[in-house]
This record gives structure tokens, sequence and C-alpha cells, in this order.
């Protein structure tokens, strides 16, 4: 594979080496980076789910029906749009099931945000209570107890209703794994550890939240377990995660960054670990990336196994649900306003970005981005704009 190297941004002055490969390339100061495009010839377009607007209506009612952040940190929340999420990475499912997928949504950000902020008994405290909520969905959960314990219990009452047998024993185990996974991140971010690269993707894998997505898949789906685990799909569900590590990492770097909170980011840890600047980290990302896509669809071409029907119907759409999941989350990661604010589908469009001034905060909830300090494509041609970002 040719090293890649970005584009210089239109009217800037050019790096006297632009094509060093991220291995010999030098720690060097920018206040631009370029997000490199590695979905040019993706098999999965974007789609989203036609009931996307009414149930992000009563999503959006559900959750702000417990009062748990506060107006500003709502107001945030709500410009990040978890149910859009939701809707690309589930467009074929029906309204119910779709409501399901967006509850999850709020969920997992409950859960990550609140773990963001929390030492690592008080995590731990959270993976005991949603462990209990799984098994007993039915009984509401004492008062004074943490909030998510509530929220996550009716998710799960509403979404066994329409989930068949073998997607909600899936679901709860790797829910399970995904939370006790989001503690040995807090365990992390407390000790300020930076982990290697293989470290962080054997966390990472887990507390992302792919393994109970993709159990979401299959809501309606009643696949055996031989064909879940069969060790080519189990490949292929790692092969996705990673990619999407990787998606999230690059889109979020900035603002993680701005806030002092970018050591559990795969930007920083390749920086660190190869001694090179963010550019010479986005460039790994791409051609790491480019290396996990092959994989993935030499699997999916070649090494889908048969089962007799009607596994193999719905095997095949798992595994689409699961190639759709990469395109989806990589699409969200610009429509969101998450990561930057009301030009992300103009960065989508040029892959430049510049960075945001450090500010530190350990406030609950994504911190918005300041659109003014991001970089738009007119800006890119003007030395003095530039210079005052």
């Amino acid at each position: 594979m040719t090293p890649f190297s970005p584009p210089h941004p239109p009217g800037l002055i050019p790096d006297l080496n632009p094509c060093q490969h991220f291995h010999k390339r030098k720690p060097a100061m920018s206040n631009t980076f370029y997000i490199p495009n590695v979905y040019e010839n993706w098999k999965w377009s974007r789609r989203i789910n036609p009931h996307y607007l009414e149930v992000k209506a009563e999503t959006a009612a559900w959750i702000r029906s417990f009062g748990a952040f506060s107006p500003k940190v709502q107001a945030a929340y709500d410009l990040c749009d978890f149910c859009l999420l939701a809707s690309l990475t589930y467009p074929n499912h029906d309204k119910a099931r779709l409501r399901t997928a967006c509850n999850l949504m709020s969920v997992f950000l409950l859960c990550d945000e609140y773990s963001d902020v929390a030492d690592e008994d008080e995590v731990q405290g959270m993976v005991n209570i949603t462990e209990d909520v799984l098994r007993n969905p039915h009984t509401p959960r004492p008062k004074g107890e943490w909030i998510g314990g509530e929220i996550t219990r009716q998710f799960w009452e509403m979404g066994i209703k329409t989930a068949s047998p073998q997607s909600q024993k899936r679901f709860i185990e790797t829910f399970g794994s995904y939370m006790q996974a989001v503690v040995q991140h807090g365990a992390d971010r407390t000790n300020k550890h930076i982990p290697t690269i293989e470290e962080y993707f054997e966390i990472r894998r887990y507390d992302v939240g792919t393994k109970p997505s993709f159990a979401v898949l299959e809501l309606e789906m009643d696949l055996p377990d031989e064909a879940v685990n069969h060790p080519a799909i189990q490949e292929l569900s790692v092969l996705a995660t990673d990619m999407i590590i990787l998606d999230n990492d690059t889109a979020s770097y900035n603002v993680e960054q701005a806030r002092g909170d970018d050591n559990y980011n795969i930007i920083t840890i390749v920086m660190n670990q190869n001694k090179t600047d963010i550019q010479g980290a986005m460039n790994w990302v791409y051609e790491h990336h480019k290396e996990l896509e092959e994989k993935f669809m030499d699997i999916y071409e070649n090494k889908i196994p048969k089962f007799g029907e009607p596994v193999d119907e719905q095997l095949v759409q798992y595994v689409d649900g699961i190639g759709n999941w990469v395109r989806a989350n990589d699409q969200w990661d610009f429509e969101t306003e998450r990561y930057f604010g009301k030009k992300g589908l103009e960065i989508q469009r040029t892959r430049w970005v510049t960075l945001l001034p450090k500010k530190y905060s350990n406030k609950i909830g994504p911190q918005y981005p300041d659109c003014s300090k991001l970089l738009s494509h007119a800006d890119v041609g003007s030395h003095t704009t530039m210079a005052n970002i």
C-alpha cells in the first residue's frame, strides 16, 4: 500500500516535506489537520430509517421525563441527535424496534458521560445496577439510586417486547461486557494512563458498545449461537468494531484535546507510541483502516458460513447490518453537531479541521464545540483568517 499523505489546504504554504510517511514524520506544530476519507469505495451507502423523526420525538420526550440533566446539558445532548445515529445504523427496523435502538443510544450516552466524571468505585456501582436491571426489568428501581438504573430498566422493559429470545440473551451478555470495560476505561482515565495501541484496542472493543449494538441488529431474527459465534462472523464483528473505533476517535479528537481528555484516543496513543504529530497519527489511522477494510471484504465475499435456511438469509442480513453500521457511524460523526458543531458536513467535504483552543472541563455531558473556531472551507484560503484562529 502506498503511504498516505494528505493534500495541502488551498492557499496555505505547504510543508517542506509533505510526503513523509508517518514512521518518519517528526512531531510538528500545526493548528490544522486533515481527516483522510476512508470510505470512497465502501459497499454500503447512507440509508436512514423512515420512522426517524417520529421515534426521535418519542425518545426525546422519554429521556427528558427523567430530568437527568440540566437544561444546558440536555440541549447539548439534543444537538448530538443520537436517534439519528440509531436511524442510520438500523434503517430496516420497524418503528417499535427503532424505538429500542434510539432508547439504547440514550442509555449508552448516559453511561458514557456519567462514567467520564466518576471514580472507579462509582463506575463499578453503575455496573452492578445495570446488571441487576437487565435481570429484573419489571421491578422499578429504588428512590435515591443513580438515575441510569431506572432509565436502563425502562429501556429494557420496552425493548424485550419486540426482541427474539436469542437477541435478548446476546444483548444481556454483551451489555455486561460493555459495562465492565467502562470500569477499566475509568481506571485508565483516573490514572492518566496512555495505553499502547494493542492495549487500547483490547479494552475499546468492549467499551465502544458495538457488541450490544450488533445484538440489536438481530431483534427480529432467530440466529443460533453457532452462527453468530462462528469464527468468520466474530472476525467480521471485530474488524467492524476496530474501524468504528478509528472513526470515532478521529472525529472526537479535536473536542477531546481541547478539554484535556484525549489520553484515551487512538490519535494521542499513536502520537505517543510512534513519536509523531497529529497528522502522522491520522495517516497511520488511514493505512490501518484500509487494512481492516480489505480483511472485512474478503470475509464478507468469500467466507460467510452456511447453515441452511432460514438461518442463511438471516445471517446475510446480520452481516450486511454490520457493514452498514460502519458506514452509518462515520456518516453520523459529520451529521451530528457533537464533534464539529454546524460545520460537520463542510468538514466531511473538505476534510480539514482547525484545532480548538484548550478549555479544560469536567462537566457531565458533551462539550458543544464553538463553530467559530473550526476551519471552514472559505477560511482555508486566507492566511489572515488562519493566523487569527
